[in-house]
């Protein structure tokens, strides 16, 4: 092995001297839902199976990262439930030395039945996309039925995740008039509550951008209910925090648009067919699986993963060029 790869093995850096520790692995690029903002009505077009990452490849991929000085993986879909055997997955990645916090985004609808396998496999913490209370609502946004997220939910609970992470998209003329009674419901169950802004990724987030709703409104309309003081959370991602004085509860918020957070990225998304992308508002990107396939050394998917962490760019440009990135959330993975 080269002194070059040696002396690079706990710096992942990349040319803005952020220092890359975070990977979103996709594992399936398919969703039992349908989101409006993340999947178009009718697409059918998603990656065939032969085209997936194996397992083998896929933890490969990974222990090169870690290698490399990554410590966080989340595991990330589409849904990542709908993948056949993904504890099996998770277990043989929580035993890669060099990783500290492997992580899963889900709709929590399959969750009932996964919960305690997954957390037996090595997945601490977990994010639920929910974006309503309202079951007439969720429908409409989703296509799917609320209830069993909440049974999810609930067994997740049961299980020992901890945080459970609530991820609400805000959405004007949506669900603006849910905030609070959001607040309520993760006071009420011990979750954190993260708001996170429409961003304009393919053509449904484009359409979504009509219901754009800066989080900073949101803040001040929380504010006058709440008193809220500076908080903090642990993890990887890009959540600035507050807390509702006199419990334990955190609210974060994620606002790529109105404060973007590029300055300090510190991730990169492998989606399910392995192709390595460095930023969500950005075409750069890298494809590993024909290299992965053709044999690749160990030393060199290393070097491969090196060099594309030199071409990451500096920020995304859903302000000046919205509708630049064409792909839809559910291939880059979340």
């Amino acid at each position: 092995m080269t002194s070059k790869l040696q002396d690079k093995r706990t710096s992942l850096i990349d040319p803005f001297g952020r220092q890359i520790e975070y990977v979103r692995l996709s594992v399936t690029d398919k969703c039992n839902f349908r989101c409006f903002y993340c999947l178009p009505e009718g697409f059918n077009n998603f990656e065939q199976p032969e085209h997936w990452l194996t397992f083998d490849e896929t933890e490969r991929v990974i222990k090169a990262f870690t290698k490399l000085g990554v410590k966080r993986v989340r595991i990330t879909g589409g849904e990542p439930l709908v993948r056949k055997n993904v504890t099996e997955l998770s277990a043989r990645l929580n035993q890669l030395p060099g990783l500290d916090d492997l992580s899963l985004s889900t709709n929590a609808s399959l969750l009932d039945r996964h919960a305690q396998d997954l957390f037996d496999s090595g997945i601490s913490r977990i994010n639920v996309s929910l974006d309503t209370l309202h079951a007439d609502r969720f429908k409409k946004i989703t296509g799917g039925e609320l209830q069993p997220v909440l049974d999810g939910l609930m067994a997740a609970k049961i299980a020992g995740f901890k945080p459970v992470k609530i991820n609400m998209v805000a959405m004007k003329g949506i669900n603006d008039d849910e905030f609070e009674d959001m607040v309520e419901f993760c006071l009420k169950h011990d979750f954190t509550l993260r708001m996170i802004e429409t961003m304009p990724i393919g053509s449904t987030g484009v359409n979504a951008s009509k219901h754009y709703l800066d989080l900073q409104k949101v803040k001040q309309q929380l504010s006058e209910r709440y008193e809220l003081i500076p908080g903090v959370m642990p993890g990887g991602g890009p959540a600035r925090y507050v807390q509702v004085k006199g419990t334990d509860l955190r609210i974060g918020f994620i606002t790529p648009i109105s404060q973007h957070f590029c300055e300090t990225c510190n991730r990169v998304r492998l989606s399910v067919d392995g192709t390595l992308y460095l930023c969500l508002g950005q075409e750069h990107k890298v494809e590993l699986r024909p290299l992965l396939r053709q044999g690749i050394s160990d030393e060199d998917l290393q070097q491969a993963i090196l060099e594309a962490i030199a071409i990451k760019p500096e920020r995304h440009d859903f302000n000046a060029s919205p509708g630049k990135v064409v792909r839809f959330m559910s291939m880059t993975g979340g």
